[in-house]
């Protein structure tokens, strides 16, 4: 049971709030009709001078060097410094507060935009979207999570009426902040992102640049506000992307065949890469071996021929092939001592 204390807090805890909010309400409500009468005022102004010229006289000429008038930014002033009356604070206010916006809208955003009450009141500064509704269209809000009040990272999705705790969601992938959805929405793009002729921010391919930013050896894979460089394929001496058809050139051991680089097989060329006696050649990818041909062994860098079992010979050949037998076993032995671990290997052979 709350004590008479408790209660009289409670009392006053919740007419301070509903004050505030009745307060904040008509101050929304009184934002609205400022931020609409100065969009009716722009409008007229629109109207007003779509006949004016620069006024010097020779309108073709001054179109030529000056550009437009109906587009230019002095049209643009004539038109912002007539939307107030000198009078009325609330609305001198709010046009110099939001300046930046007015010149976004006439440079960037008028074509894909026309209708400038929708964008500058309900989607820009948001101080005209509906009870439970947000965004140029005002959609509906009953599926978009409740979040913290506007932030740099999101878009404000205030319900202005009911003054509940106003939504967020989080801007576009391109956006650094927004005051929308879309990539048309960003008021300034996130870093690999550029502003295109109409003002939404686009990706920046970076596989574009001159100089490359990847090394010879890879390629450059562009992604969604940035970029990587992955390696090219092993057969590949540089490349545009991943793959034996897509090389620049073939590595050193491989070939063109029909836009893919292949192996060369050097054992098959008419001549003969393996030019010592009783060597045979071994085709590796990209390179190839020599090596002493069946029943040969290398000895002293020579391939010489293992006796079979049983084989008759002569004495002077039994002689040479034990003199050779045990020299090659003292060799070893000696070479064992020196370096128990070293294994000697046929020499390969890389085509440059």
């Amino acid at each position: 049971m709350l004590s008479f204390r408790q209660l009289l807090w409670l009392f006053f805890s919740l007419a301070f709030i509903l004050l505030s909010q009745c307060t904040y309400a008509k101050d929304l409500k009184s934002s609205c009709n400022t931020c609409k009468q100065i969009a009716d005022n722009f409008i007229k102004g629109l109207d007003l001078t779509k006949k004016q010229n620069f006024g010097g006289g020779n309108t073709a000429w001054e179109e030529r060097a000056l550009s437009k008038y109906e587009t230019s930014e002095i049209r643009l002033v004539e038109i912002l410094e007539n939307l107030c009356d000198s009078s009325s604070f609330d609305c001198n206010h709010m046009v110099e507060e939001h300046e930046d916006h007015f010149e976004t809208w006439w440079f960037k955003r008028q074509k894909k935009h026309p209708d400038l009450y929708k964008w500058f009141c309900i989607d820009t500064i948001n101080v005209c979207c509906l009870k439970g509704t947000f965004g140029p269209d005002c959609n509906d809000l009953s599926n978009v999570p409740r979040g913290q009040a506007r932030g740099v990272f999101g878009a404000c999705i205030s319900d202005h009426l009911s003054h509940s705790i106003p939504y967020t969601t989080e801007c576009h992938s391109s956006c650094k902040t927004c005051t929308g959805l879309t990539n048309e929405d960003c008021e300034k793009c996130k870093t690999g992102w550029g502003e295109d002729d109409e003002g939404a921010c686009l990706d920046v391919n970076e596989c574009l640049n001159d100089p490359p930013l990847c090394k010879e050896d890879q390629y450059c894979l562009n992604t969604d506000g940035s970029f990587s460089c992955k390696g090219c394929d092993k057969v590949c001496s540089g490349c545009t992307e991943a793959g034996p058809d897509k090389c620049q050139s073939c590595a050193p051991g491989y070939q063109d065949t029909e836009g893919t680089c292949t192996d060369v097989n050097e054992c098959e060329q008419p001549d003969s890469v393996c030019t010592a006696e009783n060597q045979e050649c071994v085709n590796n990818k990209g390179s190839y071996i020599c090596i002493c041909a069946s029943r040969y062994e290398e000895q002293e860098g020579v391939c010489v021929k293992i006796p079979e079992p049983g084989a008759v010979v002569s004495d002077d050949s039994w002689f040479s092939w034990l003199t050779l037998y045990f020299t090659s076993l003292h060799d070893q032995a000696k070479e064992n001592v020196e370096a128990p671990e070293t294994v000697k290997r046929p020499e390969e052979h890389v085509d440059l």
